[in-house]
């Protein structure tokens, strides 16, 4: 049973991208509070000195795409997310081309929620897996001094 009152928000999420998902190329193909498939294009500003993807980009997407998942879910509940903890694991090396991420929850509370995900090349190798555990919190509520509202969400349909 999907629990999404914003069924595919991909659309909304790539023309409104900023900050990390903007910098890094992130690009949504599915993104709900359901499941979140996504993909980045790997540049040399992606690479560490190696010529390697580097370890952050494989822990940054799945942390956007898990914490996207999790704010999805939370959103028609009146509750915003943040992460509390990432632990990612590198699988296998790549250079070049796409990185396919899909992430999915493995439980959702009112307080906390655990999101699991996967990067892959374009071969369907897998690279990277990796758990997320979000903090829920209030939609009015304050972290870091300022408000948890993304400029322009969209809302939950009545």
């Amino acid at each position: 049973m999907t629990t999404d009152a914003l069924p595919d928000a991909a659309a909304w999420l790539n023309e409104n991208s900023t900050g990390w998902d903007r910098a890094m190329g992130l690009r949504f193909l599915h993104a709900s509070g359901d499941r979140v498939d996504a993909e980045v294009e790997l540049r040399e500003h992606h690479l560490q000195p190696y010529g390697l993807a580097h370890g952050g980009v494989h822990a940054g997407v799945i942390e956007a795409v898990c914490s996207t998942g999790a704010a999805l879910w939370a959103l028609p509940l009146g509750l915003r997310v943040v992460g509390l903890e990432n632990s990612t694991s590198f699988l296998r090396a790549v250079r070049e081309g796409h990185l396919h991420i899909t992430a999915s929850p493995v439980t959702r509370g009112r307080r906390s929620q655990v999101w699991q995900a996967e990067v892959r090349d374009a071969q369907g190798n897998l690279l990277a897996q990796g758990r997320v555990r979000l903090l829920c919190l209030d939609a009015d509520a304050s972290l870091a001094g300022g408000a948890l509202k993304v400029p322009g969400e969209p809302t939950p349909s009545p």
